[in-house]
């Protein structure tokens, strides 16, 4: 396994097929360089997967609560309830917002280019990128997610079998929907609404 800070850019490309109601089609995941890997120690599995774990993304907009899928994706579940608890999310921002497509966040430096600076394996599974799902972004390579994550708009299934799904929004959509829109790249000046904190609950 490499050891190395990821990054992701989400391309929304557009089409002349399937724009209806504004949806441009097609997005898909591009490569960026990463810097020199740096070697550290991936966290070992601390939950207890037979039991579920609820994360409420507290934002400056609202709280948006996500039933996480341990059952199907351990790993990457750990993970995400591991940096939640630490803390690692806290005043991080949705640092890319593209409208029709999908919100992104969990990167400290709000570039797109920060992580925990280790990267954990993939988990695909019969869980499909439809309207709502959580998923980890990643830097197009197998095995290459670490800390950001994304929240799907519209079904994506051309990212199925690319990014690991690992869980669903069960309230608070509306409040993901109203995040403003936002590219690092051309709007550098806005830092993106914040993720003030990520409360886990285990039932």
């Amino acid at each position: 396994m490499k050891f190395l800070p990821m990054t992701l850019i989400l391309i929304a490309i557009s089409t002349t097929l399937g724009v209806a109601c504004g949806v441009a089609g097609d997005p898909t995941p591009t490569p960026w360089p990463t810097p020199t890997p740096t070697p550290t120690t991936e966290p070992k599995l601390t939950i207890d997967t037979s039991k579920q774990y609820i994360a409420t993304l507290q934002t400056d907009k609202g709280d948006i609560e996500i039933t996480l899928r341990a059952d199907k994706t351990p790993i990457t579940v750990d993970n995400f309830v591991k940096l939640a608890r630490d803390g690692f999310y806290d005043g991080s921002t949705f640092h890319r917002v593209l409208p029709g497509f999908m919100a992104q966040g969990g990167d400290p430096t709000g570039t797109g280019s920060g992580g925990p600076g280790y990267t954990i394996q993939d988990e695909f599974t019969d869980l499909d990128h439809e309207r709502g799902v959580i998923a980890m972004a990643n830097t197009g390579q197998p095995n290459s997610g670490g800390s950001q994550f994304f929240l799907t708009y519209v079904p994506t299934p051309h990212l199925n079998g690319k990014h690991t799904v690992f869980g669903k929004v069960t309230a608070g959509m509306d409040v993901a929907d109203s995040l403003t829109p936002r590219d690092p790249n051309s709007s550098p000046d806005f830092a993106g609404d914040k993720l003030i904190k990520v409360v886990i609950q285990e039932q």
